[in-house]
C-alpha cells in the first residue's frame, strides 16, 4: 500500500509541474528546473549575457529573458526550430552544437564573452542506460568546451548529466576550472529520470589553458 501511494505522489508532482507550466505560460516543465537553480546561484543577474544550449522549445530562454532585463542577452542554440519569443533581448541560432564554428557564431552574436552558459542538452533517448549515459556525458563535455571559449573570467556554468561511473570524473574537471562546484537536483525532474546538474560559479581562464 505504501509503495501505491508514493507511486502516486510521484505522478502528481509530475503532472503538477506540467500543469504550472501550462498555467503560467512557459514552454516546458523544464523552466521550473532553472528556476530553482537561479533561486540558488547567482546564474541570471541583470544585464547578463547568458548562452542556452539545447533551447528548444523555449523555457529556459523564457525564464532566462524573464531574469536578465532589457538590458541583457540571452542567444539559444538548437538544431531544431525554436518559435521565437517576442522578448527583443533573445536570440536564436540553428545549428548543432558540435559545429566547430558555433563559439565564434556567439561571441560575434554577443558582441563579447558571455556570463553564464546554461545546457540543457540531451540526447533522444534510446532505453539502454549504458548508450544513453554515454552520449549525455559527450554532450556535457561539449557544453564544457563551448563554455570554455565563450565564458568571460568569473563567468557561471550550469549543465545536465545522467548520473554513471564518469559523472565524478566531469565534476573534478569543472572543479579545475570554478572556484565553486555542486550538484543540483531539481524538484521538477521526472520521478525515475537519472539526470543531474552541476552548477559552477566564478570561471577561472587560466586553468582551462592546462587541460
Amino acid at each position: 500500500m505504501r509503495r501505491k501511494s508514493e507511486a502516486w505522489l510521484r505522478e502528481r508532482s509530475k503532472d503538477y509541474y506540467r500543469r504550472k507550466a501550462r498555467e503560467e505560460g512557459y514552454r516546458s516543465r523544464a523552466a521550473y528546473k532553472l528556476i530553482e537553480a537561479a533561486s540558488k546561484r547567482p546564474l541570471l543577474g541583470r544585464g547578463f549575457k547568458v548562452l542556452d544550449l539545447g533551447a528548444a522549445p523555449g523555457g529556459w530562454l523564457q525564464v532566462a529573458s524573464e531574469r536578465i532585463g532589457r538590458d541583457g542577452l540571452v542567444i539559444g542554440v538548437d538544431k531544431t526550430p525554436v518559435t521565437p519569443l517576442k522578448s527583443r533581448n533573445v536570440k536564436i541560432i540553428l545549428m548543432d552544437v558540435k559545429s566547430p564554428v558555433l563559439p565564434s557564431v556567439v561571441l560575434s552574436v554577443a558582441g563579447g564573452k558571455l556570463h553564464t552558459v546554461l545546457s540543457d542538452l540531451s540526447p533522444n533517448i534510446s532505453g539502454v542506460w549504458e548508450t544513453d549515459s554515454e552520449v549525455q556525458m559527450d554532450l556535457a563535455e561539449t557544453a564544457l568546451r563551448i563554455a570554455l571559449e565563450t565564458l568571460k573570467p568569473g563567468g557561471c556554468f550550469l549543465v545536465k548529466l545522467f548520473q554513471s561511473p564518469r559523472t565524478l570524473e566531469f565534476y573534478n574537471s569543472v572543479k579545475n576550472l570554478f572556484d565553486e562546484v555542486s550538484y543540483f537536483k531539481p524538484k521538477a525532474s521526472k520521478p525515475k529520470s537519472s539526470e543531474i546538474y552541476i552548477m559552477a560559479l566564478r570561471f577561472k581562464p587560466k586553468a582551462s589553458t592546462r587541460i
